[in-house]
């Protein structure tokens, strides 16, 4: 009998890619909602067990490399760790599987923190911050990066021609633009018709449907 992987996670963008690569790939799984806004993450049982960072999403996979459990954390980590295990959107070919984690990098290193600080900013911290220099400096670059993307789009349905792990990483993101921080008109997202569309084309998909409900606020 196959053990469910233990997902620990909230429905943020970063936690909507775990649980909706793992509806894609079919693999069991159980969830644990981790309450962040009370602090579960920072507990001792969950900095021991689960993630030393204190951040979700984070996994525990009872039955890991030689069968031993293994835990797993930062979200492009466990989105590679599942491909592997399940052999499902990771190509085998070695150009098109480079080019994959290129554009996974990407999100995780530019994507994410970019368009999280500019939330921050934009909607979450006007109380503590009335200057216009941060919401000016992130905007500028979330632009440039929704401009990187809509170039990789022209011409083609996914970031690297086929649906990947690189694709579930990103479109949470641009997505939390619109309903996480309610930017879409501020941000003019329409102006980038090739991300609107591909976003469109993951978020319809059922696996991103049922995954985007887990643990949801």
């Amino acid at each position: 009998m196959i053990q469910p992987i233990q997902l620990y996670t909230v429905a943020t963008p970063n936690g909507r890619k775990v649980s909706i690569a793992l509806e894609a790939m079919g693999l069991p799984y159980e969830a644990h909602c981790v309450d962040i806004g009370a602090g579960e993450q920072f507990t001792e049982e969950f900095v021991t067990k689960v993630n030393p960072n204190s951040k979700i999403p984070a996994i525990i996979d009872p039955d890991g490399p030689d069968g031993a459990e293994h835990r797993v954390f930062e979200s492009g980590a466990i989105l590679m760790y599942l491909a592997e295990k399940s052999g499902q959107l990771l190509s085998r070919d070695p150009a098109k599987r480079s080019e994959t984690i290129q554009w996974l990098f990407f999100q995780n290193a530019g994507v994410g923190p970019m368009f999280g600080q500019f939330g921050h900013f934009y909607k979450f911290g006007k109380d503590n911050c009335d200057h216009p220099y941060p919401v000016e400096r992130y905007t500028k670059e979330v632009k440039r990066l929704l401009g990187v993307l809509e170039q990789q789009l022209e011409g083609q349905e996914y970031l690297v021609g086929e649906y990947s792990i690189a694709d579930i990483s990103t479109f949470p993101w641009v997505g939390c633009l619109d309903w996480g921080y309610e930017a879409k008109e501020f941000l003019g997202l329409n102006e980038y018709p090739n991300v609107m569309a591909w976003h469109e084309r993951n978020a319809d998909k059922p696996a991103s449907k049922k995954g985007a409900e887990v643990c949801g606020f």
